[in-house]
């Protein structure tokens, strides 16, 4: 982990996902807490990570996503080298942990 992200303010952000039980409840407190661009922006990343891990091709991604070649990368990049947040997410989404 990141320690520049740790710290009190950020824990309770996380706390407050934890507590978070259904999708309707996830929609009100992303609608509330970030803009719909930015809702937007993360939901295209975990599309893209999807795809990246399903070995698609950039091409493709970016037709489907919209995502530009950087975002691709970056998301890549942190699915090759960052903290496994992405791993961790997609793996109990398709159920393989």
């Amino acid at each position: 982990m990141n320690p520049k992200l740790k710290n009190r303010e950020t824990d309770q952000l996380c706390e407050a996902v934890l507590l978070l039980r259904t999708r309707d409840e996830c929609y009100a407190f992303f609608e509330d807490i970030l803009t719909v661009s930015e809702i937007q922006s993360i939901a295209q990343r975990m599309a893209v990570a999807r795809m990246l891990d399903e070995g698609q091709r950039y091409e493709d991604i970016e037709r489907v996503t919209g995502a530009s070649s950087a975002t691709i990368s970056r998301v890549k990049r942190c699915l090759s080298f960052g903290a496994d947040g992405y791993r961790i997410v997609l793996d109990r989404m398709t159920g393989a942990v």
